[in-house]
């Protein structure tokens, strides 16, 4: 199918024109609002021809930046290929970027870490300013003017919305059959007129599988036929197997208890090779008819479908390996009637996700001993990716489980911590923290007996004496008995760390940040 097959409707069909002549569009100090989720339906080419754009204007000497908006991570076409040139004034919600990061943390670039589910209430209450233009790809546009979406959501329908201006993409690769995957809800308002979001089941339909657009508003549409950025996860290691047993062990242990049902909940689940881990264990494992409701499908979900063991999975984007989307624009057709794409104020609504009940998995950075955890930062200061949409599931799930291998940097650096350097998840919203040594259930627990069970349950046993040996003495010494700690040595295990310049020089090294992006 060709791009003009794609363009059905006569009033945008006369907006075609080159990603350098909708680039020009975009003027110096605006606000822009791109499509993208974890590497999926991100635009391609118009970000790249504003980096050139940009470029010319830093070589006559002239200072050239945007805002960029977006719903998650996207791919270096769009956030390299602006951070490389240093065109992006302010960056949100959250990026993976190895240029992002090093020019936020040099403080080049400001950055704002926020719940995915808070943005777009953020910018309909205009907490962040005019939404000036919105770059965003679709799979296609009907006769009558609807947009098709294409592989993520994210905040797509409020920049629509919410932009003076708008540039489509059309992408003929994005496959033809994802028309009618989406479910695109337009029944959100802000206070005092917010009505419940009707959602019972993970499966529920609730809104329309395409966009709505003032064509009017529309200044350009560009041609495409580019694919996603996928990347392809390791094979699991042997601690992401040990994480992923000990976690289906205590979710058979819930269901004998009565506290799940034999289906469990709808699951939610970060990205990477320990959440991939546990979806091999579910496919081999004695649940049937499961259910998701997250926000992205990775390869382990769109495996459960293929093997009939997950029966629908709701989320606002794929997060796919080359061989996954492979196999899912193969088989698209027989996926579609189980898959719903929604915009991630939906697929991270605070409302559904209590309603439904979800079990949520997340992977963090640091964990300290009262069960605190840094899913963000780097040492307390130098953000990593971001807080993406853990937050939005941790303090709503009905059971939220975070996991992390007990040691980072081949050994040297522990992830259980005395005190957390940064922390983007409190005790009150950890309920379950795993790591291949073992499972800590916080649940009914009080800080101290917190401390003792997350200290034998989960630290590397190289750490694990320092730990109890630290807990003892704050015991002892602390001043307040409830939550003890030693201010003086709180941080204790950190400056042994930033001695160490090696390892300090090799955490930092980006190469092996992107290796670890899956603990975000």
């Amino acid at each position: 199918m060709s791009v003009n097959d794609r363009i059905l409707n006569a009033q945008l069909r006369g907006k075609i024109m080159s990603a350098d002549e909708a680039a020009a569009l975009i003027p110096s100090g605006v606000n822009v609002g791109m499509s993208g989720f974890t590497g999926a339906g991100y635009p391609k080419v118009v970000p790249a021809a504003l980096a050139k754009r940009i470029l010319d204007a830093n070589l006559r000497g002239q200072r050239f930046k945007i805002s960029v908006w977006t719903g998650a991570s996207t791919a270096p076409e769009l956030d390299g290929a602006l951070a490389m040139v240093d065109g992006i004034e302010m960056r949100l919600p959250y990026q993976s970027d190895p240029t992002c990061r090093k020019r936020i943390n040099a403080g080049e670039m400001e950055y704002i870490d926020i719940h995915l589910s808070h943005v777009a209430q953020f910018v309909w209450g205009g907490f962040l300013g005019k939404l000036d233009i919105a770059v965003v790809e679709v799979a296609g546009v009907t006769e009558d003017g609807l947009l098709i979406p294409s592989s993520s959501v994210g905040n797509n329908k409020t920049w629509l919305d919410q932009a003076d201006k708008i540039i489509l993409e059309v992408n003929a690769w994005q496959n033809p059959a994802l028309e009618g995957m989406h479910d695109i809800y337009y029944g959100t308002a802000l206070p005092p007129h917010r009505k419940p979001i009707p959602i019972l089941k993970a499966a529920d339909r609730i809104g329309i599988p395409y966009y709505r657009v003032d064509l009017d508003k529309v200044i350009a549409v560009v041609e495409t036929n580019h694919p996603d950025r996928n990347t392809p996860f390791s094979p699991p290691d042997e601690n992401s197997r040990r994480i992923a047993g000990h976690i289906l062990e205590f979710l058979q242990h819930e269901v004998k208890k009565g506290r799940l049902p034999e289906n469990l909940l709808p699951l939610q689940s970060g990205v990477g090779n320990v959440a991939n881990a546990v979806m091999a264990g579910l496919r081999d494992g004695p649940f049937e008819n499961l259910t998701a409701y997250t926000e992205v499908l990775q390869d382990g979900m769109l495996e459960l479908i293929r093997c009939g063991k997950l029966t629908c999975a709701s989320a606002t984007s794929f997060s796919l390996s080359p061989d996954a989307l492979t196999e899912l624009n193969a088989n698209l057709k027989d996926f579609k009637n189980k898959i719903l794409l929604r915009p991630q104020e939906i697929s991270n609504h605070p409302e559904v996700i209590r309603r439904l009940g979800v079990i949520a998995m997340n992977g963090l950075i640091e964990a300290d001993i009262y069960g605190n955890v840094n899913s963000t930062h780097i040492m307390g200061t130098s953000i990593m990716n971001g807080i993406g949409g853990s937050g939005d599931f941790a303090r709503n799930a009905f059971i939220s489980i975070f996991m992390t291998p007990s040691s980072a940097k081949g050994g040297t650096i522990s992830c259980i911590v005395p005190m957390a350097s940064h922390v983007d998840h409190t005790e009150h919203d950890v309920q379950v923290i795993v790591t291949e040594q073992g499972l800590a259930d916080l649940r009914g627990l009080s800080p101290k007996q917190r401390a003792r069970v997350i200290i034998e349950n989960c630290a590397h046993p190289n750490f694990k004496p320092a730990l109890r040996e630290y807990f003892e003495r704050a015991l002892r010494y602390s001043p307040g008995k409830h939550t003890p700690h030693l201010l003086d040595e709180a941080f204790t295990f950190l400056p042994n760390w930033m001695a160490n310049k090696a390892a300090r020089e090799a955490w930092r090294d980006d190469s092996l940040v992107q290796a670890d992006a899956w603990r975000k």
